[in-house]
């Protein structure tokens, strides 16, 4: 299968039929859910979609660890995106680019909770390096909810050189990092196009993609933890710049 990618669950197989994606089979549970599955299975037989039941177990041995809820389908590879494609979404949109950089995110679940909140907060795109990042799996796309069907990936090798590129084209970088002296609320670049850098769970941002940065700024902290959890953080910066743009 290495021409294919396994995804698994209700709304990742559901959303993956809804976006056009290639689909060349569907397994189900023999004891899978019929509310849950139904829909899939008549939206599939439409698209002449080959449905196979099988045992839970050989669903357990596709994708192991993830949640499948009975049902597991084979797609064509994901289609990841370039970085120009990005931001000609943006300019189709008549919007300034919003654009995210994930520098080294290792975790499925937080990149799969990263582009969730993307789509919900009209993100045209989201980059990330092609070494030493998660990628797009089974497990990010049912954490994405189908998120991953809807939101651009672009994947490059040299990030900060995309940096700089991005930069020449006029797109504010804005890093996020504990110790910044500026707090989010006080940035006036959200409005305008803008790529923001989440850094790596444990470590943060690395020392040459913060040199890059146009701004660094920082989420207020009220408690004694001094840090959020780098889908969440991500989340609550993605929702303020949603709310400028909102605002006008």
């Amino acid at each position: 299968m290495q021409d294919e990618e396994i995804i698994a669950g209700k709304h990742s197989v559901t959303e993956a039929l809804r976006s056009g994606r290639t689909i060349n089979k569907i397994w189900v549970a023999d004891n899978a859910q019929k509310h849950l599955i139904t829909p899939i299975i008549a939206e599939a037989r439409k698209l002449g979609i080959v449905i196979q039941n099988v045992d839970k177990r050989k669903l357990d041995q596709l994708v192991p660890g993830v949640q499948h809820q009975g049902v597991v389908a084979q797609a064509a590879p994901y289609a990841y995106a370039e970085v120009d494609d990005l931001l000609k979404i943006a300019e189709d949109k008549g919007e300034p680019p919003f654009l995210l950089i994930l520098d080294e995110i290792e975790d499925p679940h937080n990149l799969g909770s990263i582009l969730r909140t993307a789509d919900c907060t009209g993100v045209h795109g989201v980059i990330l390096p092609k070494r030493r990042s998660a990628q797009i799996t089974a497990t990010v796309s049912k954490t994405s909810a189908g998120a991953v069907e809807y939101v651009p990936v672009a994947r490059v090798t040299n990030l900060a050189q995309t940096i700089e590129q991005l930069k020449e084209m006029g797109v504010w970088v804005v890093g996020t990092v504990v110790d910044a002296v500026e707090e989010i609320y006080d940035t006036q670049v959200f409005n305008g196009p803008v790529a923001i850098v989440i850094g790596n769970e444990s470590k943060g941002m690395g020392r040459l993609i913060r040199e890059k940065c146009d701004v660094l700024v920082k989420l207020p902290m009220a408690g004694q933890i001094n840090s959020l959890n780098a889908s969440v953080a991500a989340g609550v910066i993605m929702y303020e710049v949603l709310r400028r743009r909102l605002e006008g």
